[in-house]
């Protein structure tokens, strides 16, 4: 992303959706499932709102991020190169986590649940299972600590201060927040349900969640080279950043429907001759 939009409401619109965006990225997606299964483990009463509680933990620090980028703004510029260094690390994450999840699918047994992988879990050990509400949180949080999610938030902070400073920075840093909130929420409460019946419907479902964040993830990092090696490519993306994220997210929205839609449909009977 090298540009967002010069007019208010669509830069608000956009940072909405990138705030929905974020929040199906696969670390957040597989963060949030194991907190759900460890607190439903421990039957703790707020494990179906382990994707809102890590969702506002992660937001806290976009919105500090926010309100310091928009404080310094007026008397730093950053460099040029830093939207491209920024740029390539969230690639090469998206590269790694979409070929790690494809791996997990194909090397799952047949009867078994396919758990989401991340990266950034293996990096935190012991904090990245939390079971208090405010543990959860603080999770999320740590999870914020990435260069992807401080650079995307300074850019979206230092966009807003052109137009009055540093309240339109938290204004689009709460924005960002509640489209985490509402995928993050959405996600560990379906995780919930899921652990809750461990049937057929489980298990489809989780291999079409990570087919789907797989292909999401090598799809928006083979776009994303795309876009750095070649101008042409660069030039008819200019102004589509808003289509591009709704498309992301009707993907992965719609790859849920389907998921519930494929494991209740009855399964073929068996006949013997």
């Amino acid at each position: 992303m090298h540009a967002l939009p010069t007019e208010w409401s669509a830069l608000c619109s956009l940072v909405f959706l990138l705030g929905m965006r974020h929040g199906f990225d696969a670390d957040h997606l597989a963060a949030i499932d194991g907190l759900t299964r460890l607190t439903s483990y421990h039957r703790r009463t707020h494990s179906r709102y382990c994707g809102a509680l890590f969702s506002v933990g992660h937001g806290v620090v976009v919105l500090a991020i926010a309100a310091a980028v928009g404080l310094l703004s007026e008397r730093w510029v950053p460099p040029a190169w830093l939207d491209a260094f920024g740029a390539w690390v969230s690639i090469v994450f998206l590269l790694l986590l979409g070929l790690v999840n494809l791996h997990a699918v194909v090397r799952a047994p047949s009867g078994s649940v396919v758990r989401l992988v991340g990266i950034k879990g293996r990096f935190f050990g012991r904090f990245a299972k939390a079971r208090r509400p405010l543990g959860v949180a603080g999770v999320g949080a740590l999870f914020a600590l990435s260069f992807d999610t401080v650079s995307q938030s300074a850019l979206f902070a230092i966009t807003a201060t052109q137009f009055g400073g540093v309240a339109h920075a938290l204004v689009l840093g709460w924005l960002f927040l509640l489209g985490m909130l509402v995928t993050d929420g959405v996600n560990g409460w379906w995780i919930s349900r899921l652990i809750a019946r461990a049937d057929r419907i489980a298990l489809i479902a989780s291999r079409v969640i990570s087919m789907t964040v797989s292909a999401v993830s090598l799809l928006v990092a083979a776009f994303g080279i795309g876009k750095l090696i070649s101008p042409s490519v660069e030039r008819w993306s200019e102004g589509k950043e808003l289509a591009f994220g709704v498309l992301v997210v009707l993907i992965v929205a719609i790859s849920y429907l389907v998921a519930q839609w494929i494991a209740r449909a009855p399964p073929p009977e068996h006949t013997t001759d």
